[in-house]
Parts: structure tokens; sequence; C-alpha cells
């Protein structure tokens, strides 16, 4: 039998310990790439001081996410996802060697780590919903919202790790030093798919073994599957609208902390420490608890905690930065409720052949509101005063998750969606890859 050919039932039969080894290379591997973004911000700031060139490396990182996601997914859904996580990873850390041996022989150049950046956030493109759409047929459906809490648990560990280990690091070792870490985690993440097999979903294929549908086609079927389903569009409408309104807030913190508390770098730094203990909380509950047994109602009240922490810091006087604190950490508890039932929602309810399209396209939709949402809110903020932009945000992500309870479409969302496939050729049959 060729590895990967394991029935979801068959994988799910004695799933932990397959399951948390794979996690656990993708944790490495996360902690990894984290490493690498403090390494590369860092050689930027130190070399050229000039935020322009910060703001443009930081776009081009996302560009792939936007760009490729509503074609990535249909690709993902086409190949062995376990293959496609195998490449990826594979690649990223090839292309971390190059610009690691660039550093090496005093080689470098800003442009270099543009298109590092801009090939291993390509890479990332096909990896995570390739790794999201695997995990439904590989985790029971009962335990998804769990699986969820714990990855957004380890998001928060990450995000508080790895900014003082690569500040470690970059004082021991030399860049190319700490890319080299990146490269090793990356090949952690691909030995255990190399032993492990996992699920592929059900695709309908002709007799001769070809796919039965066209690869636009495919693409086409992703954005319709989505467009028919009222409940699964309302929530990637809000969840682009909170992106929009939200993703501004952490970048407007430094000026708050700094004109409006009249604080420094250290209560700067509080700020995100304190979210990033609230996601790993809330990331803690949610792994135990589960969430509701209506996911969507966990999602929906997470939105409304969402929003009224960032009205508390909004709010907050100057001389009462501790409730601002309290506001971020209740912000970062609340992360993990909103996204992980969300995610558990997807990979319970979509099918397992549309997984990667769906994932994609809410994905890009997603990031593509940030560059657009930076853009927007530095003017206006400077115009009206940074705290608006904070109430008005969320005051608006409050009404927008209260409002959505009231909306059957919304909370029937893992119900209500009435099938309406594209038929198969003739010939075609339904067959695991």
């Amino acid at each position: 039998m060729n590895i990967s050919e394991i029935s979801s039932d068959e994988f799910q039969t004695n799933w932990k310990g397959k399951f948390f080894t794979i996690f656990a290379g993708q944790a490495f591997s996360l902690f990894g790439s984290a490493l690498v973004q403090f390494a590369l911000v860092w050689y930027l700031t130190q070399q050229t001081g000039s935020a322009t060139i910060l703001a443009t490396a930081t776009l081009v990182a996302m560009l792939p996410q936007i760009i490729l996601g509503p074609f990535v997914g249909a690709l993902v859904d086409r190949w062995d996802r376990r293959l496609v996580m195998m490449v990826a990873d594979g690649a990223i850390a090839l292309v971390t060697l190059a610009l690691a041996a660039l550093f090496l022989f005093g080689l470098v150049q800003v442009w270099h780590i543009y298109l590092i950046l801009l090939l291993r956030s390509a890479g990332g493109a096909f990896h995570w919903p390739a790794m999201q759409a695997s995990t439904s047929l590989m985790v029971p459906k009962e335990q998804l919202s769990r699986i969820a809490g714990m990855q957004q648990t380890l998001h928060g560990l990450v995000s508080i790790i790895a900014p003082p280990t690569g500040a470690v690091l970059i004082s021991l070792l030399p860049t190319q030093g700490v890319l080299m870490i990146d490269v090793v985690t990356a090949l952690l993440a691909i030995l255990p798919l190399v032993f492990i097999s996992i699920p592929q979903p059900a695709r309908q294929q002709t007799e001769s073994g070809e796919h039965a549908t066209s690869y636009w086609q495919d693409v086409r079927e992703g954005f319709a599957y989505v467009a028919r389903w009222p409940g699964l569009l309302a929530i990637l409408l809000m969840a682009t609208l909170g992106n929009f309104l939200l993703t501004p807030t952490g970048a407007l913190m430094p000026l708050l902390v700094t004109k409006h508390f009249g604080l420094g770098a250290l209560e700067f730094g509080l700020t995100d420490s304190l979210w990033g203990i609230g996601m790993i909380a809330g990331g803690l509950l949610l792994s135990v608890w589960g969430g509701f047994k209506r996911r969507v109602l966990t999602s929906m009240l997470g939105i409304i905690g969402l929003g009224l922490g960032v009205v508390t810091v909004g709010f907050t006087p100057a001389n009462m930065f501790w409730l601002a604190l309290a506001g971020m950490a209740f912000m970062g508890f609340m992360n993990p409720m909103t996204n992980g039932p969300l995610h558990a929602i997807i990979q319970t309810a979509v099918k397992p052949e549309m997984q990667g399209r769906v994932m994609s396209l809410i994905s890009s939709a997603a990031t593509a509101m940030t560059p657009l949402s930076l853009a927007v809110a530095g003017p206006v903020s400077d115009l009206v005063g940074i705290r608006a932009w904070y109430i008005f945000g969320g005051v608006v992500c409050l009404l927008m998750g209260a409002g959505a309870l009231f909306i059957p479409a919304i909370m029937n969302v893992e119900t209500n969606h009435t099938e309406k496939t594209v038929q198969p050729p003739a010939g075609a049959a339904a067959v695991i890859q």
C-alpha cells in the first residue's frame, strides 16, 4: 500500500499519536519561521533604519497569500495534501538556506530579502490550507474545536517566546545561524510526513484516472460553493470586515502608548505580552472545554468579546494604563474563542474535497484587508485621533457579533447548506487518491 493510501476512518481509530506527531513537527516549523521573521526585521532595521523598507517587506510577505489564495486552494484539493505540505516546507527550507548562504558570504542585499520573503509566503499559501483541510480527515469531528484551541495556544506561545529567543540568538549567532535553525525546524516538520499516512478526500475521476473536472472548473466551483451558502458567505464577510477594523489596532498601539498614555517601549512591550498571555489562556480553555455544542455561538460571543476589549482600550483614560492592559488581555483571550470554532465549523461542515478552496478563499480575503485597512486607518487616525479608530472598530465588531446572533443563516451555518455539486462527466467515479 502506498503510504498516502489510508482512509479517514482508519487514521482516526488511533489518531492521537499520529496526529500529534505531525502537530509537533508543525509547531517546530512555526517557531523557526517566527525566528526568521524576527531576524530579518531586525537586520533590515539595523542596516537601513527605513520605515519604508520595513513596510515594503511586510507587504511583500503578504502578496502571495492575497494573490495566490483563490487559485491555490483548487490545487490543494486536486493534489496529495501530504505531498503539498512536504514540498511547501521543503521549498521554504531551500530558499531560506540560499539566503543563509548569501549572509555567510556577505552578498546579501535588501532585494534578496524581499525575494525570499515572497517565496516563503508562497510556500505558506500552499501549506496552510493543506494542513487545515487534512486536519478534518485526521481528527474526529467532535475534537476539532479542541484541536483549534491547541493551535491558537501554540500561536500565542510562539508570539511570546519567539521575540526574546530571537533577540538572544541574534546576540550569540550571526544572522545565517538563526536562518539555519529554521531550516532544521522545517526538516522536523517534514520528517513525520515521510512516515505517517494522511487521509485524502474522495475525488471525482474518469475511468482512465484523470480528474473529472478541469482546474478552472474547480476554481469556479470553489467560489460558487461559498456564494451559494448564505451562512458561510456571511461569516466570510464578517471576517473580512473584522480584519479591516482590528488589524490597525496593532499597528497604532505604539502611538497610543506614547502619545495618549505618555509611556515608553517597556509599556508597549507589555501590551503585546498581555495579548499573548490572553491568547494562551483562551486557547487552553477552548482546548479543554471545546466551546458550546453550537460552535458558531462560541465564535459570535468571541467577536462580541473582541469588540468589547478594543472599546475598553479606546476609552481608557491616560492615567489608567492598567485598564488598557486588561483590555489587551481580554482581546487575546477572545481571539481563540472567535477563530478556533470557525475553523472547526469549516472543517466539519465543508466537504473534505472542497476544504482547500474554502480555506484559501477565507485566508486570502482576510489577508487582503491588511494593507487596505492600514492605508485607511493611518490618515483617519491622524484626522480624528487614534482612540477614535479603537472605539469605532470595537463598537462595530461588538454590534456585528451581537447582530449575528439573530440571523438564522449564520446561526444555522453548520446545517443549512444545500448541496448543488457540479455533475462529473460520464464514466467518472469517486476515488480516494
